[in-house]
């Protein structure tokens, strides 16, 4: 049976053309808003992370009707870091939106997007957005598009696909590229259209594959899934059962069940099939999970979420300025929000050590990480982090394996060179150099994911500002030896205390310091940045002494260069493998592990 008055549809793109601005002119032209209500841009973008970064971490749902028609849109995110969530959300759905920005054309996330939709045989809408960009190729993107196509092994079906041009900005849509549309009409006729209706057996016994976990302190986990047969109902008898765990057999109680209207949810009493439902009160429950009726207990397969490549340790912070400024930071704060985070991030993983006061948590890659760090840091927690390190497996035979990255570089033509020099300094291959857009030139590399640690706050040092950087997991591949990081040093304060301008103005002279005047440092605590290599210890905490002849202020004022200030990301690339950035709700800070000196040279010595 086919229910014709639903549609479920994800839209997938590369990280920023335009997907949650799409969906934003959805809901306003569908009447989801009041003519009168102010709504903010990337409204679906609810997380502060979110919407400063300008980038969808986590799938978000909502519906719209249109024509009698409900259409649940699942919103995905486009970085590499969070394709565990893309993964997982297209089991929900009929049909993909492919935005497409009409300048840039298909990106290496645009690949990856594309044929996991393609792998599950979804109906693909392709969405040339930004039309109204003066330097828009829309033929020419048609054409790179369906070439993406033909390279995925797309069926004919697939390949026959419609177009649909639209500026999200504008909200208009147009099947022409050259007729300019007035409205998102177009876009909608076309879901319609050819978006398959859910399809499923109401005679059959309940089934609910759970594709995506929301958590809520009040009503704690909240599965979201679609019904794929019969119907499910509020006080109804269940079983959960996982195709990737024969074991697993839990009867419980659907006590809660909603259903998603604009971008709230309201509650239901039942939903048949092709409905998207979130299901509350049912605790353990996990994604890849199936809640059946107990007289057709039948789990629907669901494919394995990709590992973590990358991980840290986490650790509590034990500087001398330990606990002045958070709110958590005791080792059992630290291990409930890590262990916590595992509710809603599949693609995060969690470990507890040797030591009580330090876990490993590993992810997907350094911004996956510094999202969940930068969040914990925003709650109030106080702790320390180490340097991020890859993964390694071995193969059969026992060689050593190391996750590997394709990095796609767009960059003006006079910055290649040194981008060569120093991916190939990293380990890196060169596969391909092309023309890109005829703006500059197009490096494709594979690099060992070590090789990219620490390498984007370099890479846009480089190429000052002008490069583009995007990277996608390539699998494992064999050890390609060691990597050196960084040339440079640290300069390290070697006396606790509060910054002085005198001090400051002696030390400058040795290298970029990451402090200004009037910050409390202590013993062991990195504040600046030697160019020349290797560690010095300095006192940016002297004073001018009074002298006879003069006074200690009677010199004119010293000037000192401005210092860099490191944000989150810069200062995760920045440390080395006896440094921990100090992590806490005011400051960051990079420190070395030992911070006593002598004891920190013996460590060195051994």
């Amino acid at each position: 049976m086919k229910r014709e008055d639903i549609r479920n549809v994800a839209i997938i793109a590369h990280v920023d053309h335009g997907k949650t601005t799409l969906v934003d002119q959805l809901l306003r032209q569908s009447g989801v808003f009041r003519t009168n209500q102010v709504v903010q841009e990337r409204v679906m973008d609810s997380n502060d992370i979110e919407r400063e970064r300008g980038i969808t971490i986590l799938s978000k749902n909502t519906a719209v009707y249109y024509n009698g028609v409900k259409i649940n849109i699942v919103d995905t995110p486009g970085h590499a870091d969070f394709g565990g969530e893309v993964e997982r959300v297209l089991k929900m759905v009929d049909g993909v939106i492919l935005v497409v920005d009409a300048f840039e054309g298909p990106m290496p996330q645009t690949r990856f997007v594309l044929k996991k939709a393609l792998d599950l045989d979804l109906a693909v809408i392709v969405c040339i957005n930004k039309i109204d960009r003066p330097e828009a190729r829309p033929e020419e993107v048609i054409d790179e598009v369906l070439d993406l196509l033909i390279d995925l092994d797309a069926t004919d079906e697939q390949i026959e696909c419609p177009f649909v041009f639209a500026s999200a900005k504008s909200g208009v849509a147009s099947m022409d590229a050259d007729v300019p549309g007035t409205d998102m009409k177009p876009l909608f006729e076309t879901i319609l259209e050819h978006i398959p209706a859910p399809e499923g057996d109401p005679e059959k016994g309940t089934q609910v594959l759970i594709s995506t976990i929301d958590y809520n302190e009040y009503v704690g986990r909240i599965g979201v899934g679609k019904v794929t047969s019969g119907e499910i109902k509020v006080n109804q008898e269940a079983v959960i059962v996982n195709h990737h765990d024969p074991d697993k057999f839990r009867k419980v109680k659907v006590s809660k069940l909603y259903e998603f209207e604009g971008l709230g949810k309201t509650d239901v009493d039942s939903a048949k099939i092709g409905s998207i439902v979130a299901i509350s009160g049912i605790s353990d429950l996990h994604i890849g999970d199936t809640l059946c009726s107990p007289d057709f207990v039948e789990p629907i397969p669901f494919q394995k979420i990709s590992e973590p490549t990358i991980s840290m340790n986490f650790l509590v912070n034990d500087s001398p300025l330990a606990g002045r400024e958070g709110k958590y930071v005791t080792s059992r704060h630290l291990r409930e929000r890590l262990y916590r985070e595992l509710n809603t991030d599949v693609s995060l993983r969690v470990e507890d050590t040797d030591s009580m006061d330090c876990f490993k948590v590993s992810g997907r890659g350094e911004l996956h990480l510094s999202v969940l760090i930068e969040n914990m840091r925003r709650e109030g927690y106080e702790f320390a982090v180490s340097k991020a390190e890859v993964i390694f497996k071995k193969d059969e035979n026992g060689k050593l394996l190391e996750p590997m990255e394709q990095a796609f570089i767009d960059v003006p033509d006079e910055f290649s060179g040194v981008v060569i020099e120093k991916l190939s300094f990293r380990k890196g291959e060169l596969k391909a150099m092309s023309s890109a857009n005829g703006t500059g030139t197009r490096l494709e590399f594979l690099v060992p994911s070590r090789g990219l640690i620490g390498f984007r706050d370099e890479f846009m040092t480089s190429t000052k500002g002008n490069g583009v950087l995007n990277t996608l997991f390539a699998g494992y591949g064999p050890y390609k030896g060691d990597i050196a990081y960084r040339k440079t040093g640290s300069l390290i304060a070697f006396e606790p205390g509060e910054s002085i301008t005198y001090g400051l103005f002696n030390a400058q002279d040795r290298g970029p310091l990451f402090i200004g005047p009037g910050v409390k440092v202590y013993q062991g605590m990195v504040v600046g940045e030697n160019p020349k290599g290797g560690d010095i210890e300095l006192n940016v905490c002297k004073r001018k002494q009074m002298t006879n002849t003069r006074a200690s202020g009677s010199d004119e004022a010293l000037k000192l260069v401005p210092h860099r200030e490191l944000s989150l990301e810069q200062a995760l690339d920045f440390i080395e493998n006896d440094e921990l950035v100090e992590i806490t709700p005011k400051n960051i800070r990079i420190r070395k592990k030992i911070l006593d000196p002598k004891q920190r040279m013996r460590a060195n010595k051994k």
